[in-house]
């Protein structure tokens, strides 16, 4: 991945050379050139794209914002009803993130989200406990946070 880094560089500041203009503005096109041509020529490189996990932390974010709107959505239409049917209740969310950033990233996202927060983490680190202010069945909220937020989390940092 450093060595992407230091190719690009080198491809930007050869651009730079080439067109002989040296502003910042002909340094940015050579990089975003390289970053171009390095994605094309990935497949020669030992390890993966340099610039993957920023499409990934992008997506991440974004499957972030889209929940964020959702879970909004739910909480106002519960607050709305006549009478609510609310079953507040606290599961255990077995995790396969494993780093302590992984972690806390997932935790603070789980918290994010209005209607659910994140009470506890186990001693060993495989479980994390999360109030949710309603559970209809608590399988589809463990798989729902598995298949959105701890997914999106492993393949950043892949």
């Amino acid at each position: 991945m450093t060595f992407q880094i230091v190719v690009n560089v080198i491809i930007s500041f050869m651009w730079m050379f080439l067109s002989e203009s040296y502003t910042f503005t002909t340094f940015l096109f050579g990089y975003i050139l390289g970053a171009l041509l390095l994605l094309l020529l990935n497949r020669f490189f030992p390890s993966r794209y340099y610039l993957a996990p920023i499409y990934k932390m992008i997506v991440l974010f974004l499957i972030f914002i889209r929940e964020l709107i959702l879970s909004n959505i739910d909480i106002v239409k519960i607050v709305y009803k006549r009478k609510p049917d609310v079953e507040p209740g606290i599961f255990a969310l077995p995790i396969d993130v494993k780093k302590n950033w992984e972690i806390t990233l997932l935790a603070n996202l789980i918290t994010l989200t209005p209607g659910t927060l994140s009470v506890a983490i186990s001693d060993d680190q495989s479980k994390i406990f999360i109030h949710a202010m309603h559970i209809d069945d608590i399988q589809e909220s463990i798989n729902d946070i598995k298949n959105t937020f701890e997914k999106a989390i492993m393949e950043v940092t892949k």
